[in-house]
């Protein structure tokens, strides 16, 4: 029983990742500007996409010197100086990015999650968070995005069922590591740009390669060196990474290590998956109706793959 119960909770598990979300992997953000118009006062509102977070989801919670109406703060001459929190945060919207622009023309956007519902504010566009608020920040952004990343942990889980639970597994997920790694790096430092509806469509189409690849025995280049395909795939995951990451914005004070730990966060993220995975798949491997489920989450990570690859191609193609 305990292990027909485990194989349950496995096909639940990926079918709740094949579900056809609105968006297959952006993190919901909304977005604040603070506009700073004369000294110490500033106007502020929520962008024209998310009047509804501002007005139901979520509320500033303004530093204490500062007096707010509807749409207007007076700071006198300390400025927008102390802590800014935001109410909220974590519940529908994932994180929130506060974009404050000052009288000199500087600018500086701040990331709000659950974990870190606050930031200090300095009155400028100094930034002196330290590294650690950073370090913590942006692993926890990393892990979120992973996790509810569907098309990501979907090529993920196809991965295992073409490589399974042996040594060569350790050699394929290292090289999606290393690929997706790279080209994060790469695209968030603006050292390459491509645009999103390809990259997109390519992550949607590497889906339903390794689903097509996994239902079948025959000896092809996946199946011989699925490292290789890993990795070539992973560049392309990489950039949809670096996308979320654009979105979220990455501070010009201790950038180096914003950009690792959001990646240490979404490598915690995939490895957790593959952890829980594991834990099922070593409780049902032994019932006899695994090879049948098997088959069948196949079909299905591979059909919802397909309908996203006709979609974005519609979208480039439009």
């Amino acid at each position: 029983m305990s292990r027909r119960l485990a194989a349950a909770a496995l096909a639940w598990l990926t079918c709740v990742f094949a579900m056809p979300l609105a968006s297959a992997h952006e993190m919901t953000m909304a977005e604040m500007e603070v506009r700073e118009t004369a000294p110490g006062d500033f106007f502020w509102l929520w962008t024209a996409n998310e009047q509804r977070a501002g007005n139901e989801d979520m509320v500033p919670v303004w530093p204490a010197a500062c007096a707010a109406t509807e749409n207007t703060l007076r700071c006198g001459e300390g400025g927008l100086r102390g802590e800014l929190a935001i109410e909220g945060v974590g519940r529908r919207y994932s994180a929130a990015l506060v974009k404050v622009s000052w009288l000199d023309g500087q600018s500086r956007v701040y990331t709000i999650t659950a974990a870190h519902p606050s930031v200090h504010l300095y009155g400028s566009a100094d930034d002196r968070r330290g590294i650690g608020e950073i370090a913590s920040t942006y692993t926890v952004l990393g892990i979120e995005h992973i996790l509810t990343g569907v098309d990501h942990l979907m090529f993920v889980v196809g991965l295992l069922f073409l490589v399974g639970f042996r040594r060569r597994l350790f050699w394929t997920i290292t090289a999606f590591t290393v690929a997706h790694s790279l080209t994060l790096a790469s695209a968030a430092l603006g050292w390459l740009t491509l645009r999103s509806p390809p990259v997109e469509a390519c992550i949607a189409l590497s889906i339903v390669l390794v689903a097509a690849e996994a239902l079948h025995d025959r000896e092809t280049l996946a199946r011989r060196w699925p490292a290789v395909v890993a990795f070539l795939f992973g560049l392309v995951h990489g950039l949809g990474f670096a996308g979320a990451l654009k979105d979220i914005g990455l501070p010009d004070h201790h950038l180096p290590v914003a950009l690792l730990t959001f990646n240490v966060g979404v490598e915690i993220g995939q490895l957790s998956t593959i952890a829980v995975a594991w834990s099922l798949w070593s409780v049902a491997r032994r019932w006899s109706g695994l090879v049948r489920l098997r088959t069948a989450v196949l079909y299905a990570l591979g059909s919802v793959a397909a309908m996203w690859s006709l979609t974005r191609i519609v979208a480039i193609l439009g």
